[in-house]
């Protein structure tokens, strides 16, 4: 969430700010809220006063020996009266509470505006997209036609939008995960970690996916409350939920592999073919806890761990800054790497790096000790993916493909895969 001190304090500064995003904020509704609740909570701290005051004077009258009949009858009547104004309050503040939850992060200046992704800034280019002697095919025309990555078999199983790897499509796709893990923990000083699949809600309340975004995943039935992740950041960030770093032990850097699980609400019609976009994928996460000063510049070192595994990996890949309506929710900033596929002649989106500010922390009350002040203070959190497993399975098939539907293999991931170099698309042993 956004400071709620901003609100009461300079609401129509904030309210422009949001505008960037499209986002009406009702500050009519805000502004009255705001004055009840002002209101009430002054009307109950005056009785809670009064309320004190009372008990102890019914305390000396029962030192002294005095009947202290009527002044019980006051302090009932008074316990009666508080209870009234204190669930007043409490449903005032419900009230903006909820409409709180649903404001999104205050962007960046240097975010440009814009309504959607064809609006984004290309801020930088690596690498070269290879030229091709003939017309080079999509991932899944070559998986197809090697026999290892059935989407028949994935839907008999489960439905639309799964996919069944096998043999060395499968090891290939092992493989890169460990390359990220091993790259992330030895090159940039991850911490790496192991983290449930399965979380509560006030995970995704924490990291801002509750109450906005509940059709985005998928929640078990019967009774449990427990939610399948949609990313290995909601249960990463939360590491921070309710807890008090010393600022000596920031920077916080955490790595993990986790499967994703996402309903693709709002995407129904868009990439329905292929492993572009899945109900389940796997994922090697980035994130970071930092203090403010750190904030900015830890998004552009997070950045650039995310573009070492591309160039590792020689895939051609560009930086892009979005725009104002490509922004998620809970990001004041974001650069997505978009990888070069040859397949549809296009860059496609591999990674996002997001800056949060203090807005998940908010919600999570995630803080650190200041060490010249001595005080607790809301910590800054950053994320992004380093990288989508799968995505960048698509990204190799495609780019390192010969003309008969062969598969290079790129010389980093070659130890991973027992040395071999090439997936031959005749004889996949």
């Amino acid at each position: 969430m956004i400071n709620p001190k901003l609100l009461r304090d300079d609401i129509d500064t904030v309210a422009k700010a949001l505008k960037a995003r499209k986002f009406q904020l009702d500050t009519a509704k805000i502004t009255q809220l705001e004055q009840a609740r002002k209101a009430l909570q002054t009307k109950t701290q005056d009785l809670q006063a009064l309320r004190n005051k009372q008990a102890k004077a019914i305390g000396h009258a029962k030192a002294k020996g005095e009947d202290i009949t009527a002044l019980l009858a006051a302090v009932n009547t008074l316990g009666d009266t508080l209870t009234e104004q204190e669930q007043a309050l409490n449903t005032v503040q419900g009230e903006l509470d909820v409409i709180y939850q649903a404001i999104p992060n205050i962007l960046d200046k240097s975010v440009p505006i814009g309504t959607d992704e064809s609006e984004n800034i290309e801020l930088r280019k690596w690498g070269t997209p290879k030229t091709f002697s003939f017309t080079p095919r999509d991932h899944i025309s070559l998986g197809e036609q090697q026999h290892n990555m059935d989407f028949e078999l994935a839907a008999k199983l489960s439905g639309a939008r799964f996919v069944v790897l096998k043999q060395q499509l499968a090891r290939l796709h092992r493989a890169l995960i460990q390359f990220m893990l091993d790259t992330h923990i030895t090159d940039h000083g991850y911490e790496e970690v192991y983290v449930p699949f399965l979380v509560k809600e006030d995970c995704y309340f924490g990291t801002g996916q509750l109450p906005k975004f509940a059709d985005d995943f998928f929640s078990l039935k019967g009774n449990h409350d427990l939610h399948l992740i949609s990313t290995a950041e909601v249960p990463l960030t939360n590491f921070a939920r309710d807890h008090i770093f010393d600022e000596k032990d920031l920077p916080k850097r955490y790595v993990a592999h986790t499967p994703c699980f996402r309903s693709e609400a709002g995407s129904y019609g868009k990439d329905t073919k292929g492993m572009i976009r899945q109900h389940q994928f796997e994922k090697v996460e980035l994130v970071h806890f930092v203090t403010p000063e750190q904030g900015h510049k830890t998004l552009e070192l997070l950045t650039s761990h995310a573009e070492a595994i591309l160039q590792k990996l020689e895939l051609p890949y560009r930086v892009m800054l979005l725009c104002s309506g490509d922004t998620g929710f809970s990001a004041t900033k974001t650069y997505d790497l978009e990888v070069w596929l040859p397949g549809q002649n296009a860059y496609r989106e591999i990674s996002s790096c997001s800056l949060m500010l203090d807005f998940q922390a908010r919600r999570m009350k995630a803080r650190y000790r200041n060490t010249t002040s001595g005080k607790p203070e809301l910590l800054y959190t950053l994320n992004g993916s380093g990288l989508a497993v799968g995505r960048t399975l698509i990204a190799i098939i495609e780019n390192y493909q010969d003309e008969q539907g062969n598969i290079q293999i790129p010389t980093v991931l070659q130890p991973y895969m027992g040395n071999q170099t090439i997936i031959n698309q005749t004889n996949d042993s």
